[in-house]
C-alpha cells in the first residue's frame, strides 16, 4: 500500500518545500475545516505556537492567532523588541530555547535566512510567515482563493504584475505545483530571482505548469482570468519609494487595465494595498475583486497547515 501523505512535524519554508500531493491536501483540509470549523475546534487542544515577528503584520499575526485559537491551541506573539534577538542573542540560540518551550513557531523575518537558521538549530516545526525570498503562506490562500472562485487552476490565465518579490515567488511555485498557468510582468529591474525562476521552469516541466516573463503588463492582462497585484514598495524599503514610483508607471491594476482582462476576471491583493499606486479605489473595491475572500482564507489555508503539522 502506498504511504499515506503526512505533514506532521515539517517545516514549511518555502513552497518548494511541499509536494503537488501536499498542497492539494492542504487545501483539501483547508475547505473542509472552513466548511465544518466547530468539528475542530479542539484538535490542538495543549499546542502552543510561538510567533516571533521582525516586521509589523496584521493579516499574518491575527490569522495565525485565531487560527490557534479556534483549533484549541494557543499562540504567543514575540516581536523582536521583546525577545533577546534585540540585544544579541543568536537566531540559533533563539531557535534552541524557543524549541524546549513550544511545539512549533511561525517566523516573520526581513532576512530569508533567518528562517533557515530557526528551522536547522531548533528541533520543532518551522513556518515561513514572510521573509525577503519567500510568503508560503499567503501562497496557500491564494490558490485557495482561485480555485474557490474558478473551481480549478486548470485552463486559466493567471497573471501576476508588479514587483517581482516574494508574494510573486510563492505564487508562481503554488501555481505551477498545482499545473496552471501564470504570467508575470514587472519592469525589467524588477523581475524575479533566476533561482526561483529556474525552479519554476524545472517544476513545469514535471507538472505540466507554465511560467511566462513579461516587461509589458498591458499584455499580460490581455484575456486573463486573474490579475493579482502587490505594493511597489516593500517593507524595510521606504528609501526607494520615490524611484519605485517612476519605475512602476505603467503597472497600476486600474480600469483601463482590467477591461483588457475577461469579464468575469477576478482581482487579487495580499494586503495592505497602497491604494492610487498599484491599484486603484475603483478597481479593489469593485465587482471583480475577490481581496477580502482571499484576505479570510489567509485563516483557513493556515488552520490547514497547523492541523497537518501538529495534528494527530
Amino acid at each position: 500500500m502506498p504511504k499515506k501523505l503526512s505533514l506532521k512535524g515539517r517545516d514549511l519554508l518555502a513552497m518548494s518545500d511541499l509536494s503537488t500531493p501536499e498542497i492539494e491536501l492542504i487545501l483539501k483540509t483547508a475547505r473542509t475545516i472552513k466548511k465544518n470549523p466547530k468539528k475542530y475546534s479542539s484538535s490542538l487542544k495543549g499546542k502552543n505556537l510561538g510567533m516571533i515577528f521582525q516586521k509589523p503584520s496584521t493579516r499574518t499575526r491575527v490569522s495565525f492567532e485565531v487560527a490557534m485559537y479556534q483549533l484549541g491551541g494557543q499562540a504567543l506573539n514575540l516581536t523582536s523588541n521583546e525577545l533577546q534577538l534585540k540585544r544579541g542573542e543568536t537566531v540559533a540560540d533563539t531557535a534552541r530555547v524557543l524549541s524546549r518551550f513550544l511545539d512549533a513557531m511561525t517566523a516573520r523575518v526581513f532576512s530569508h535566512n533567518d528562517v533557515l537558521e530557526l528551522a536547522k538549530y531548533g528541533t520543532i516545526p518551522v513556518i515561513n510567515a514572510l521573509s525577503d525570498y519567500e510568503h508560503p503562506c499567503q501562497a496557500l490562500a491564494d490558490v485557495l482563493t482561485i480555485i474557490e472562485h474558478k473551481k480549478s487552476l486548470k485552463n486559466l490565465k493567471v497573471t501576476y504584475i508588479g514587483d517581482g518579490n516574494n508574494v510573486a515567488h510563492s505564487l508562481v511555485l503554488a501555481v505551477v505545483k498545482l499545473g496552471g498557468y501564470i504570467e508575470v510582468a514587472t519592469p525589467k529591474d524588477y523581475k524575479m530571482a533566476d533561482s526561483l525562476v529556474n525552479l519554476a521552469q524545472k517544476t513545469g516541466k514535471e507538472t505540466g505548469g507554465k511560467l511566462v516573463l513579461s516587461y509589458n503588463a498591458q499584455d499580460t492582462a490581455y484575456q486573463a482570468d486573474v490579475i493579482y497585484a502587490d505594493v511597489w514598495t516593500s517593507m524595510g524599503q521606504e528609501e526607494e519609494h520615490k524611484k519605485r514610483l517612476a519605475d512602476f508607471q505603467g503597472f497600476q491594476i486600474n480600469s483601463e487595465l482590467l477591461a483588457r482582462a475577461k469579464k468575469d476576471c477576478i482581482v487579487m491583493h495580499c494586503l495592505p494595498a497602497h491604494r492610487g499606486e498599484e491599484i486603484t479605489n475603483e478597481v479593489v473595491d469593485g465587482p471583480n475583486s475577490v481581496v477580502w475572500d482571499q484576505a479570510e482564507n489567509r485563516l483557513h489555508a493556515q488552520k490547514a497547515l497547523l492541523y497537518l503539522v501538529l495534528g494527530k
